[in-house]
């Protein structure tokens, strides 16, 4: 069916401004309040999706009740009826998304992506405060108005709709897989952390130009997200403060509860990191390489801290308590080493009956990865593994 030239009798289609896998944009006047508007037509194919179509519009209704600066307003949906085709009417924001910035630029000037990154956290947390969670922060969905220069979120009305559709097409997972936390990743819930992790990678991005994880599989950025550490952003751009550094990489921890405990206490750490000074959670994660301190005194900027302290070190036990240890060495070290032969023997026997499950026709999805710091982390992910894969 071709793409239909009026929508609800009311919006006037001019020209596309933007299409992806689930939906396209177009520029509309609406004839009744005499205005440029944006409207998202849904693919075709979504119509017959009965769960979705329930589902997208109350994410629509949700969204609609959302009215900050920094989110671009939703103002009408529902079904067309002469095409079949479900709308949502936006606000018209005429400026760049930041992905048409980076296609530009490659990287952000400091000051810009401060700014650009502030205004995010600011209609974050007024989502976050209305109980609704973005689920799909992205450099396009962040666009900046050429009038003011505001940043505005753009896509809360399909972002929870479109999860479970959108983890069907691998073309769409794989362009967007790069901005979901380690938790969205592995199935749980987004809760506002999720969204805190997302605009981090999008932060990230704008100085750096390369994302925090490179990956060229899902299975790899899993366990990228899983095992490997942030690349500081100092080590791409040396003009970077080291406190602005920090205050990124903490909104990466993979640890939901090691990130900001609201969007807020991010554009805090932010802006201080610009200043060159660091906050309660950018100044612990100098000293721990994680987030130690209570969240709620983030917002204080703390003198910047250029070296980590370094850790203090055990006292060596008294003259009386290491003859002692001098003479228990053997046994500790026997029964330790029948405690390691038991493992591995146990190991080797589950090693055996996952071999027999693969063989007698189970597919290898899912299957988690063996090779742990030690044998016994390695036994219980077997016993899991075949739990999981059993008949």
């Amino acid at each position: 069916m071709p793409t239909p030239t009026e929508i609800a009798g009311r919006y006037t289609l001019e020209r596309r401004l933007g299409a992806g896998g689930m939906s396209t944009v177009f520029l509309a006047r609406d004839a009744v309040l005499e205005r440029q508007v944006a409207v998202k037509l849904l693919a075709e194919h979504l119509s017959d999706d009965d769960d979705f179509v329930e589902r997208f519009r109350r994410e629509a209704l949700a969204a609609a009740r959302l009215q900050h600066p920094n989110i671009v307003q939703v103002f009408d949906s529902g079904e067309d009826e002469p095409s079949a085709r479900h709308f949502i009417v936006m606000e018209y924001v005429n400026g760049p998304s930041t992905a048409d910035l980076l296609r530009q630029q490659r990287q952000l000037g400091i000051e810009q992506t401060v700014e650009i990154v502030r205004g995010a956290c600011h209609g974050l947390d007024y989502a976050h405060r209305a109980g609704v969670v973005h689920r799909d922060v992205k450099p396009g969905n962040l666009l900046v108005s050429d009038e003011s220069g505001i940043v505005k979120l753009a896509d809360f009305g399909i972002a929870k709709a479109a999860e479970q559709t959108r983890m069907t097409q691998v073309g769409a997972v794989l362009g967007t897989a790069a901005y979901l936390s380690p938790e969205q990743a592995t199935g749980e819930e987004a809760e506002p952390p999720s969204d805190i992790y997302s605009l981090g990678v999008c932060a990230y991005q704008f100085l750096t130009g390369r994302l925090p994880h490179e990956y060229s599989s899902l299975t790899e950025l899993a366990l990228k997200q899983q095992r490997d550490a942030v690349v500081p952003v100092t080590e791409y751009r040396p003009d970077v403060p080291e406190a602005l550094d920090r205050a990124v990489r903490v909104a990466l921890e993979r640890d939901p509860s090691e990130r900001y405990a609201s969007a807020l206490d991010m554009a805090a750490a932010l802006d201080a990191g610009a200043r060159g000074e660091d906050t309660s959670a950018t100044q612990a994660f100098a000293v721990t390489g994680t987030q130690l301190l209570d969240n709620t005194d983030a917002t204080q900027a703390l003198p910047a801290t250029r070296a980590p302290r370094r850790p203090i070190e055990p006292a060596a036990p008294p003259p009386a308590r290491r003859e002692r240890e001098r003479e228990r060495p053997a046994k500790k070290k026997s029964s330790g080493g029948r405690a390691r032969l038991i493992a591995l023997a146990l190991i080797l026997l589950l090693a055996a009956v996952a071999v027999a499950i693969l063989v007698s026709g189970t597919d290898g999805s899912g299957f988690t990865d063996i090779n742990a710091d030690n044998v016994r982390d390695q036994a219980g992910q077997l016993i899991q593994y075949i739990q999981d894969h059993r008949r």
